[in-house]
């Protein structure tokens, strides 16, 4: 039951504010408008039919008082067309049996219960065979019966709905008024939210703090907290610089000693060290770097995959590859290349056949990576995203394996465009399936 309400409650931050500020009005009007219509409107009808009242007991009495039954029935007519009614000495049982008024007619009950109680004599009332006029039957001590009939305007009030009109209108306007205010204060939150969500995609939307005190007082932290980060992502990269343009010169040097050497079998060893030192020092700093400086850019991801494809066919592995046009993706395409470039490069170390496959449906792109390798458990997946992580002999760098980066760059680089890195397994060629999946 509580998720079945939750189905149908509004999940954002405007519908739930307006059902907090509207419901309670709402109900607390409906209440009080059902109880004040009610008991005023009963208390009116009374204070009417009692007025009333006094010119049947009149007639009632010059009806009792006459001699014969016609004289009475000339009485009884001659009175009420002076009080503007219509009166009549008929037979018992003529008209409808039972009192006519309908289930929801409670100013009529009040009427009939005033009436039974000050008329001596009555039976009835009909107020359902013409809804504007009243018919009263009273028991003569005569045998016979006085049916009385008079407008219904004289014992109910004529405007009830004035009442619900203006209430309804009231309810309009003050809504609208609500609206207005929730609005003003809504607004910076989802203004907040949007900057703050950009910030994480690694875009920075200008924003300034408004609203009530609290929301700038969050908004001036998230200014300042985006700040450091800046700043700490800008002294990190002029760091990285520098450690990459201090170790490559070393590098280079033993690169430019070796070649001076005699070529032998420690010759070519110690070159093969330099290399893989070279590719270590590559992944360290393609890790570190991450793509925070790199701006966004319409980008078609069709002509990555293409560029992936030719590089990975490089790498000696057999390419199955074909083109999809999809709509352009606003993305950083450096950083995207890296990640993908990793993920194919893992592949053809480990499969001897590599699939590339690109898929565009709803809000998402996906970029999906399969070989015919031995793949990864379920229960190491999540593990093998993480740095430095190596998971078998054969991923070990000194037997040309990475150093754990690949996967980790990767996901990385999916989240900070708000995206995924989803690995399984490949049911075309058996082995690893990865799934780089970025929003539109």
């Amino acid at each position: 039951m509580r998720q079945l309400l939750k189905s149908f409650l509004p999940r954002g931050l405007y519908g739930r504010a307006a059902l907090i500020l509207i419901v309670p009005i709402v109900v607390i009007q409906m209440v009080v408008s059902v109880a004040f219509i009610q008991r005023h409107y009963e208390g009116v009808t009374r204070q009417m039919t009692r007025s009333i009242l006094v010119e049947l007991q009149y007639i009632l009495s010059a009806v009792g008082a006459a001699p014969t039954d016609e004289a009475a029935g000339l009485a009884a007519g001659a009175l009420a067309n002076a009080l503007q009614m219509q009166a009549q000495v008929q037979l018992p049982d003529a008209g409808p049996h039972g009192t006519q008024i309908g289930f929801l007619d409670w100013s009529g009950r009040a009427m009939s219960a005033v009436l039974e109680e000050g008329l001596p004599g009555y039976q009835r009332v009909d107020l359902m065979s013409d809804p504007r006029q009243v018919r009263v039957w009273i028991a003569l001590s005569s045998g016979r019966q006085l049916e009385i009939d008079f407008a219904r305007s004289r014992v109910s009030a004529s405007n009830p709905h004035q009442l619900l009109t203006v209430m309804i209108l009231a309810s309009v306007l003050m809504t609208a008024v609500a609206y207005v205010f929730l609005r003003n204060q809504v607004t910076p939150i989802t203004r907040l939210a949007a900057a703050a969500e950009a910030f994480g995609r690694g875009e920075t939307l200008p924003y300034r703090p408004r609203g009530a005190a609290e929301v700038r007082a969050a908004g001036a932290a998230f200014l300042a907290m985006r700040a450091r980060i800046e700043r700490q992502i800008e002294s990190r990269t002029l760091m990285l610089s520098g450690v990459s343009h201090d170790l490559r010169a070393p590098l280079t040097r033993i690169k430019l000693g070796l070649a001076f050497l005699a070529e032998d079998q420690e010759t070519r060893d110690l070159k093969q060290d330099v290399a893989d030192m070279e590719r270590l020092v590559d992944s360290f700093l393609a890790f570190v770097r991450g793509d925070a400086m790199e701006e966004t850019a319409e980008t078609d991801p069709a002509a990555l995959v293409q560029d992936l494809a030719l590089r990975t066919r490089r790498l000696g592995a057999d390419v199955e590859w074909e083109g999809t046009s999809v709509a352009p993706v606003r993305l950083r395409r450096e950083a995207v290349a890296r990640a993908l470039e990793n993920l194919a490069s893992n592949a053809a170390r480990h499969g001897k056949k590599v699939r590339l496959s690109l898929r565009q449906s709803g809000a998402v792109t996906s970029f999906v990576i399969e070989d015919d390798g031995p793949g990864i458990a379920p229960e190491l997946r999540e593990l093998a995203m993480e740095p430095f992580q190596r998971l078998d002999a054969a991923r070990d760098p000194n037997h040309g394996g990475g150093v754990g980066l690949g996967l980790s760059i990767a996901a990385d680089v999916a989240r900070s465009h708000g995206g995924s890195l989803r690995l399984g397994v490949s049911e075309a060629l058996g082995g690893l399936k990865a799934e780089l999946v970025l929003p539109r």
